[in-house]
């Protein structure tokens, strides 16, 4: 078989992480070597795939700078992956390479005759903010390269058709550029739905309605949302009184780096959140699970809360419904493939406590409804996201890029 190399730029526990991992494991599984190369990874934070030696990894310019002075981000991404491009170049020869996130070694990869797929989880000057004339100018010539260094990718995958539609508004020059949508799925083993022994915190044992959200502690995943949901639920309801309130709790769990200075700011700001609305006792904040964790969670839960708007896709929605959790989310982007409205969790108005909380309501009136729609939800990720379908499409696109001539 072929030999693969992945070019990422900071190998995380994030969803993109997650797409890379799953990608790897399935070209090996078809029989493809296959390596990732990355500028950092913390062997504490980070999937077990990439620390157990199942998916090789290989690290360098990690010391080169993330940012300076906490600026600068993505000029020093872009600079990052360069040098890990050259890394890669003058050491190692693939048959093919498959980048992601940070496309500026896509054109150097092509100028030493290397076949190269980019997969685009959402273009970067979106998930940027452009809200000061310096940020304008600074953002400009980086938004004007990743445009030009895409277009040099022999193949270019998009992970949801709202991203695809994103990306061809975004992108004006790659307007005529085919891209193909490969959705993410959930790699769960076979066993994945067995149930795991453990019981609750002593805190829940009286608790008979559990909301489960699960993000990382970043601002664009918009928890607070979750946070301000409980709130109206327990405010529109009529659940005033603190006998009933026990009943209804929420847990948010996610990743959290010690690096990431955001990460430490908006757990703190949802903190504070949950004690300014005078609900801190009805949320637990728990973080980077592990994978055992996150699966009992899943399993004790009545329903997961997706709060992010515009959201590329989302792989959460599919690992909860794959265990046969119903979902709560925005009604806006990648969870209106995933999600069927009314029958395996309901889609909201984006940013609307009020419209999360009748949601949340309903799952409190009918005690049948969880797992209603969540037996729909696991059916409906087997047959529509499975993996042996993403498996097989996956190596079709990549042996038909590596045998095609230049």
């Amino acid at each position: 078989m072929s030999s693969i190399a992945f070019l990422h730029p900071d190998l995380g526990i994030g969803g993109a992480e997650r797409l890379i991992v799953d990608l790897a494991l399935a070209l090996k599984d078809c029989g493809h070597s296959l390596v990732i190369f990355t500028s950092h990874h913390d062997r504490n934070h980070c999937f077990e795939e990439t620390n157990n030696g199942q998916i090789p990894v290989l690290t360098a310019g990690d010391w080169i700078p993330r940012s300076t002075f906490g600026l600068f981000m993505a000029f020093w991404a872009y600079i990052r992956m360069i040098y890990l491009t050259i890394y890669l170049i003058l050491n190692y020869r693939f048959d093919l390479i498959i980048c992601d996130q940070v496309p500026s070694g896509v054109p150097i990869l092509k100028a030493f005759k290397h076949k190269c797929l980019f997969y685009c989880h959402f273009p970067d000057q979106l998930l940027s903010k452009h809200d000061s004339f310096l940020k304008k100018i600074y953002r400009f010539p980086i938004d004007y390269f990743e445009e030009w260094a895409i277009g040099f990718s022999d193949m270019i995958l998009v992970n949801s058709y709202f991203t695809d539609e994103v990306f061809h508004k975004t992108f004006k020059s790659l307007a005529n550029v085919s891209t193909k949508v490969l959705y993410p799925v959930v790699n769960f083993a076979e066993s994945a739905q067995e149930k795991i022994p453990g019981t609750l915190n002593a805190k829940f044992k009286n608790v008979a309605t559990i909301f489960l959200s699960i993000n990382r502690y970043e601002k664009k995943k918009n928890i607070a949302l979750a946070i301000e949901a409980l709130k109206a639920l327990y405010d529109k309801f009529d659940y005033v009184e603190e006998k009933d309130r026990s009943r209804i709790h929420l847990i948010i769990a996610g990743g959290y780096d010690l690096q990431n200075i955001e990460n430490l700011e908006y757990a703190e700001e949802l903190n504070q959140l949950a004690k300014k609305l005078r609900i801190k006792s009805h949320v637990t904040f728990m973080k980077n699970l592990t994978g055992e964790q996150k699966q009992f969670l899943l399993q004790n839960c009545t329903a997961v809360i997706y709060t992010p708007e515009n959201e590329h896709f989302g792989i959460v929605p599919l690992e909860a419904m794959y265990m046969n959790r119903p979902v709560i989310a925005a009604n806006c982007g990648g969870p209106r493939e995933t999600i069927i409205n009314n029958e395996t969790g309901f889609l909201c108005e984006p940013n609307s406590a009020d419209s999360f909380a009748e949601a949340m309501h309903q799952f409190i009136k009918d005690k049948t409804l969880s797992n209603q729609m969540g037996s729909r939800g696991h059916h409906h990720v087997v047959e529509k996201f499975n993996y042996q379908k993403f498996k097989n499409e996956l190596n079709k696109i990549v042996n038909d890029l590596i045998n095609q001539n230049e």
